[in-house]
């Protein structure tokens, strides 16, 4: 690595690493002033109100990570250019996209990292959060993160299978009251009950069970019986996909316009139970789908979009880049929102909805630094 792409980086990094401390610090105490009296009621120790915020991390990065680098990359070049450093590089024969490299490099790093985080740590992060609440002795439970699902209904349309459960264990993938109906190739109907199903070696198996099976016309013959231990290869639906069921059935327009809800597993997971969605079910999950895939990289947009704002000639104040920063980020967040929501709403294709504002704001900062002189 040249000394000048060291010189670079060091300039952001460090701003880079207050900024995600100083959003994080803040969000925290913000958030704590304003849940203490509930951590009181549940009875909660110091120790498991710093191990709770400690656990909400990774949600809170896939919010920060964008917004604190649009802050270094301004404050960095902003302050490079007043003390006329980037003049005298220009100066020297380096071009404008030479010197964006190392930054262009660590959001495109930050891109890949976006996406770890927001598809494998930060869908689990608030059910995790939520055992921490409930070591008070107080049922908690939050919608799309509570662990147990009371009255679970749902039908899979690729199977055309019917679910019926008493109470879901979502942690565990176990099932009491269960009740499953379902047509064989055969055209028999079969019927499950029973008082227990867990899921092993990726089978299910039901305890205590009883099953009815009903021969097709005009032969309609009646099948019963009772086992205390009943494996049901036939069964495909897997706890994930039952996850992603819960998941989804909560999930509100008002949420998916916000940011995406669903990682790319529980999309799928979904679509394998319900192949032929239409209406408004179906905008909805297309546009958490495209807008999972592009939120990660609103990392490299910012900095695309922040290097014309930083990189002009003259001496200009530090605060200069903070102030743009603000302005960036409130327009991007608006842009997202509006698309989002019309999206979801059907209003336009998902992909566009979910890809306009990356597309929009890296188009504008390409088009700004080739004007950049």
């Amino acid at each position: 690595m040249r000394l000048l792409d060291r010189h670079l980086l060091r300039e952001l990094l460090i701003p880079l690493v207050y900024c995600l401390g100083g959003f994080f610090l803040l969000w925290t105490i913000f958030d704590l002033l304003g849940k203490m009296d509930f951590y009181r009621e549940l009875n909660l120790s110091f120790g498991d109100v710093v191990l709770y915020y400690l656990i909400r991390t990774p949600e809170l990065m896939v919010t920060v990570i964008p917004v604190a680098l649009l802050l270094a990359v301004l404050y960095a070049l902003t302050n490079l250019a007043r003390h006329q450093e980037l003049t005298a590089m220009r100066a020297a024969g380096i071009s404008l996209w030479r010197l964006s490299l190392p930054y262009l490099l660590v959001g495109l790093f930050l891109t890949g990292l976006l996406f770890v985080i927001s598809e494998y740590w930060a869908p689990r992060s608030l059910d995790v959060a939520n055992e921490v609440l409930a070591r008070g002795g107080k049922w908690v439970t939050r919608a799309r993160n509570a662990r147990w699902v009371r009255n679970l209904a749902f039908f899979n349309e690729a199977e055309r299978r019917i679910w019926n459960i008493g109470l879901y264990d979502r942690k565990t993938g176990t099932m009491w009251a269960p009740n499953v109906v379902w047509d064989e190739p055969n055209g028999a109907r079969r019927r499950i009950v029973a008082a227990q199903a867990v899921y092993t070696n990726r089978v299910w198996v039901f305890l205590n069970a009883r099953q009815l099976r009903v021969s097709p016309p005009p032969n309609a013959d009646y099948q019963r019986g009772e086992t205390n231990r009943l494996v049901v290869p036939e069964l495909t639906e897997t706890p994930e996909q039952i996850d992603s069921e819960i998941v989804f059935s909560h999930l509100s327009n008002m949420d998916a316009a916000e940011r995406p809800q669903l990682s790319l597993r529980q999309i799928l997971n979904y679509q394998r139970l319900h192949p032929r969605l239409s209406g408004p079910d179906r905008a909805k999950l297309a546009t958490q789908l495209h807008a999972r895939l592009a939120e990660p990289w609103t990392c490299l947009v910012v900095v695309l979009i922040a290097l014309p704002f930083s990189m002009a000639s003259g001496r200009r104040n530090v605060f200069v880049g903070v102030a743009a920063s603000i302005f960036i980020a409130a327009a991007y967040f608006i842009l997202s929102r509006l698309s989002l929501a019309l999206g979801t709403g059907g209003y336009l294709p998902a992909w566009l909805a979910a890809w306009l504002p990356n597309v929009t704001f890296a188009a504008t900062g390409i088009l700004l630094l080739r004007r950049v002189r």
